[in-house]
């Protein structure tokens, strides 16, 4: 019964830290990107709200490596598994709407401008 539990936790900590490398990439991807578009904004081709919105993507993955190494670092189980859960959930959010900016940006870059 005891390797079952040491299997489970060493199990969940490998979840933990793939959330929590992925999502610390995808905030410098967010910050990347957001740079990006102000150049793209700069060079007059499109003015849209992608660079806000990447921000408040940027906070959510933020959020989701925070929980992520907070489920590391509990030393119950149970209380890694749920914390796990929270991380898992705001990532998938972080990750949806990161898909729906880029959809959202690549019209507005593509689009044509009306004068």
């Amino acid at each position: 019964m005891d390797s079952n539990r040491n299997e489970e936790k060493r199990f969940e900590e490998s979840i933990c830290i793939h959330i929590f490398t992925v999502s610390s990439a995808m905030v410098g991807v967010c910050l990347t990107v957001i740079g990006l578009v102000r150049v793209v904004i700069t060079l007059g081709k499109a003015d849209s709200l992608a660079d806000d919105l990447l921000a408040g993507d940027a906070l959510l993955f933020m959020i989701s490596c925070f929980l992520s190494y907070a489920a590391l670092r509990s030393r119950g189980i149970r209380r890694m598994h749920r914390i796990e859960r929270a991380s898992d959930a705001v990532f998938i959010v972080a990750m949806v709407v990161m898909v729906a900016i880029c959809a959202f940006l690549t019209y507005a870059v593509s689009a044509p401008v009306h004068s």
